[in-house]
């Protein structure tokens, strides 16, 4: 192993062990297992009490993975896998969620529905997000069209921004700098950097929120090459929010985004060298409300995106693309047992294709929760999907519990009937690619059954089944050179197993297992095996370290070098992640040091794509 490596891993434990003190604790202390979920009902209700299989990852997690993209965390979750996560910053990622593709997630910021109409398959492009003006995350696996309309068929990540602090001003400044390098070349070259910068206050009435971040690396080949040719990625993110609190009962508050990204890409066919480029600027601007009254409250949630983007290479092409999403909705807690949603959910989709093509989507919805005094919990949904092009599409969702109470915990049954729908995009309708303007909505099917167990807030062990169906799935017909809806169906089943165990004050371990099997397609890149685990150790108030154990497994790949493509199995490859993080200043700063692929090992995730060996990052965490 590396000397230079291994000088510096004992230099951060020997300055960490030796300033360890007794101090109050922070936001480094071991997470609670009794977390409020919100997302999965739209009303916070306790874990136990929910029928769904949500994650909750929240600020202090958030904070452990500074200067990592949100891609690589989601790929730490049971039922995620990420494809290129583990490559260079600004590849191209495939999410796949329990054996779905990425136009299956639906990604919400803030409430709001995010996608851009200009992609072929129109998902919102995760390199354009930022962890550093995240506050928390919750993901909902499983089909949620109920609640959230088109693509929730897999997953829905609904991603909440950085809050506005308390007193009238407070600035959080983060900085880290780290190495960015192969297995085969490590040179401990110092060439990826991230930063941020979030002043945000209460001022009487008044709230606001300034946040600035970017990244940048440099010193990866996008593809496997025995040159020494670099392809950089950086981006540039600003925020900005400014509140109005008119009452105790009515708030008033609006956002604005723009984030800009700058990628360097190599030729995939045939996988040589290139200097090609792919530039992208998104801007969102949005407003919510918020109207309280004495058992319920009404929501208005509404956003206007554009986006713009340039392809530089062999085949250079222009996209611009703006939607308009407006959901608004009523929730209303009667007795503490019965709770209800009543909304309706606007969407304009706009692209510059051969012309401006567009369409909208206008969905009244309906959900209710029902908490029986004998542990019986009920969830119902259901959802009319209005389409300008197609017509009409109907989902649902019946999701009873039941739990059985025991000791200081509590056993819980889970299970799940929904139905889900994908739209046909614009591409797909209108582009000048095998457009198809008679195309119908996918339709899913899924099936979930479980079981969980939790223990003094100590210990959670959960085991789910999923089976989901895909029917009318949009693909591409090598015949007729057009999108079609295909006869046959995609047949995903899968189990997940999810451990969570605080052993000690100091203690907890994590762990999560997911097996995967998707039949009716070749399943490219989908590992039917996958595991994730984590010990996390607090040393004192001021030390907090974790090791991260990953195994994914084989996969296929289609090697495109040959004609027709040949089907590749890919090897599994398992890595292991160091975290150090020591509170200088209790509250204030924080510094940490980590380390991912510790033991250098040589994989491939994506055929003829560079992957990242070990590199290690330094860096701080500054609140004034």
């Amino acid at each position: 192993m590396n000397k230079y490596f291994m000088s510096t891993c004992a230099a951060a434990l020997a300055c960490a062990n030796n300033f360890a003190q007794e101090v109050q604790k922070d936001t480094m202390a071991l997470q609670q297992l009794d977390e409020v979920v919100v997302s999965d009902s739209r009303f916070p209700l306790q874990r136990e009490k929910s029928g769904k299989t949500v994650i909750k990852i929240d600020a202090a997690e958030i904070e452990r993975n500074q200067g990592k993209s949100i891609a690589t965390l989601l790929n730490t979750k049971g039922g995620f896998e990420i494809a290129s996560s583990r490559g260079r910053n600004g590849a191209v990622l495939g999410v796949f969620a329990r054996g779905g593709r990425g136009r299956q997630v639906l990604i919400v910021i803030d409430g709001v529905r995010v996608a851009d109409p200009s992609s072929f398959s129109s998902e919102y492009d995760l390199r354009l997000l930022s962890l550093a003006n995240i506050e928390s995350i919750e993901i909902i696996k499983g089909a949620a069209s109920t609640l959230y309309g088109p693509n929730a068929a897999t997953a829905v990540i609904n991603i909440t921004t950085k809050k506005v602090a308390d007193k009238k001003i407070a600035l959080n400044v983060a900085s880290s700098i780290g190495t960015n390098q192969t297995a085969a070349n490590q040179n401990y070259t110092l060439s990826d950097f991230t930063n941020a910068v979030h002043i945000s206050g209460t001022l009487d009435k008044l709230t606001y929120a300034v946040g600035f971040a970017n990244t940048y690396a440099d010193g990866l080949s996008a593809l496997v090459t025995e040159t020494d040719e670099k392809d950089p990625f950086s981006k540039i993110s600003t925020d900005i929010k400014l509140g109005y609190n008119f009452s105790t009962a009515f708030d008033l508050n609006f956002y604005f985004n723009q984030t800009k990204v700058k990628n360097a890409f190599d030729e995939s066919f045939g996988l040589i060298d290139a200097p090609y480029q792919f530039l992208s600027k998104q801007e969102r601007v949005g407003m919510y409300a918020n109207y309280n009254y004495e058992k319920g409250a009404v929501h208005l949630k509404t956003a206007f995106s554009d986006y713009n983007s340039e392809s530089i290479s062999a085949f250079p092409n222009t996209f611009s693309a703006e939607n308009i999403v407006l959901d608004i909705y009523n929730t209303h807690n009667f007795n503490d047992k019965f709770y209800t949603v009543f909304g309706l959910n606007y969407i304009e989709d706009k692209a510059d294709l051969e012309m401006q093509e567009k369409f909208s989507i206008t969905d009244p919805y309906a959900n209710l929760v029902y908490l029986t005094d004998f542990g019986l919990h009920l969830n119902l949904g259901t959802r009319l999907n209005m389409h300008s092009e197609y017509g009409s599409n109907f989902v649902y969702n019946v999701n009873p519990s039941f739990v059985i109470p025991s000791g200081e915990g509590y056993f819980k049954l889970l299970s799940s009937y929904a139905t889900s729908y994908i739209t046909p995009n614009l591409t797909q309708l209108f582009g000048a690619f095998g457009a198809n303007s008679d195309l119908e909505p996918e339709n899913d099917r899924t099936i979930e059954g479980g079981l969980e167990y939790s223990k003094d807030q100590k210990l959670r062990v959960s085991a789910l089944y999923f089976n989901r169906k895909e029917e009318n799935f949009i693909t591409f017909d090598p015949v007729t050179f057009g999108s079609i809806n295909a006869a046959n169906t995609i047949d995903a089943q899968g189990v997940e197993i999810e451990f969570d165990w605080r052993a000690s004050k100091e203690l907890q371990l994590n762990m999560n297992y997911t097996f995967t099997e998707r039949k009716g397609d070749n399943a490219i890149r989908l590992p039917k095996h996958k595991l994730n685990a984590n010990i996390a150790y607090t040393f004192s108030p001021r030390l907090y370290g974790s090791v991260s154990y990953t195994l994914t497994g084989k996969r296929f790949d289609s090697d495109f070098g040959v004609f027709p493509a040949e089907e590749v199995a890919l090897e599994p490859f398992s890595l292991i992640d160091l975290y150090l993080g020591y509170t200088m200043i209790p509250n204030k700063l924080k510094v940490f040091f980590s380390a991912n692929n510790l033991l250098n090992e040589e994989f491939t995730e994506i055929l003829g794509f560079t992957t990242r060996g070990r590199n290690i990052r330094l860096g701080f965490n500054l609140n004034l």
